[in-house]
């Protein structure tokens, strides 16, 4: 393969170019480098991107419990959200999609305030966690899969360019190079699925959904101490976490034997518990807690200009925690490329995987590649 360089200065391959127009092979553009072993985390300090779970609570909690309050509240709460063109210079034709049949929504993590940051000021994005969140025809289900931060792939040179041009970097640079409409377009590449919406948070709105809440209770798999101040420590077992706490937890991966990957299982498990508890009889019961819950909510997310909140609401109402498979991105694990440490993309799996939501087919995927539930 030829030598490119990267917008970070890095050289690195070039994978071959599929037809203009059209989404590059899933799993990671190009082929991969090899097998690598179990992943122990990445040499990147962490940063907030990881509140890209919250984003998920958000969106299936407003609109489970937006089906039980009232669509009239819903509504408000709609014409409050904060909006941004997520899709800027993708493609001149694209629709907006209803609720209706399948649709796809790309969860987004990030310490940035603001979506709207000009693409030579994109770098103020530090976003680095991202989930897409499928929901088949029947909108009885839902499957949230996990990208890792560091995945290895082609980031395009340009919303708007080929899948294959452009140069390899971690999937969480696509953001510094060309804010969310590149990392939107950079995870069509990957993964050959239509992106439909598009629903950021930040930092400031983990702490305050949790809060708002009462805390959630979560279940810590082994005694450590937290790297960062005030350096908290965590004991095994169950731990009611106010939102600082859960913050610090779901932060920790240098502790554990897997990395990100474990850091990844405590986010899932944080979006299950945190759905249950506003989805229960003490939230919905009692109108103070949750006119909290939603304001806080809906004060913690940016969403794409063509997301209808009340549509979600009317559509989704039945959904619970209890429908929803968390899965990550499949992949052989880290390797050290161009002196980075990156997690690189079992592209066999990640094509079945992919091909399966692209079809609405996750049923069957399911079927055939049981996922252990939390």
């Amino acid at each position: 393969m030829s030598a490119t360089t990267s917008p970070s200065g890095n050289s690195s391959g070039r994978a071959s170019v599929p037809p203009a127009g059209r989404p590059g092979s899933p799993g990671g553009p190009g082929r991969s480098h090899g097998s690598g072993g179990s992943y122990r985390g990445g040499r990147t300090k962490p940063r907030w991107g990881r509140i890209a779970l919250v984003a998920g609570a958000v969106v299936l909690l407003l609109a489970v419990i937006g089906g039980i309050y009232a669509v009239n509240y819903v509504n408000g709460i709609d014409d409050n959200l904060k909006r941004t063109d997520a899709f800027a210079g993708i493609t001149a034709d694209r629709p907006a999609k209803t609720v209706d049949g399948a649709f796809n929504i790309l969860l987004v993590g990030s310490d940035s305030r603001d979506p709207d940051a000009k693409e030579d000021q994109a770098n103020a994005w530090r976003a680095d966690t991202l989930m897409l969140m499928h929901v088949p025809a029947d909108h009885k289900s839902a499957q949230l899969i996990s990208i890792p931060r560091d995945l290895w792939v082609v980031v395009p040179k340009e919303n708007g360019a080929a899948c294959g041009d452009g140069s390899r970097a971690k999937i969480n640079a696509s953001f510094a190079f060309g804010g969310l409409p590149r990392a939107v377009h950079t995870v069509e590449c990957l993964t050959g699925v239509k992106v439909d919406h598009v629903v950021a948070i930040d930092f400031g709105g983990f702490k305050e959904v949790t809060n708002a809440l009462g805390g959630v209770d979560l279940y810590v798999d082994r005694t450590i101490t937290s790297i960062h101040k005030p350096h908290r420590v965590f004991k095994k077992g169950m731990m009611h976490m106010n939102g600082a706490q859960a913050l610090d937890w779901v932060r920790q991966r240098y502790q554990f034997p897997r990395g990100d990957f474990d850091r990844v299982k405590h986010q899932q498990e944080f979006l299950k518990a945190i759905m249950d508890k506003a989805a229960s009889s003490g939230t919905l019961t009692n109108p103070g807690k949750l006119d909290d819950f939603l304001t806080a909510a809906a004060a913690a997310v940016t969403v794409d200009q063509d997301f209808s909140l009340k549509d979600i609401a009317l559509q989704f109402h039945s959904l619970r925690s209890d429908n929803l498979t968390f899965m990550t991105s499949p992949n052989k694990g880290s390797e050290t490329i161009n002196g980075q440490s990156v997690v690189v993309s079992d592209r066999e799996k990640a094509l079945a995987l992919f091909e399966a939501v692209k079809s609405d087919k996750m049923a069957d995927y399911l079927a055939a590649n049981p996922v252990k539930k939390s």
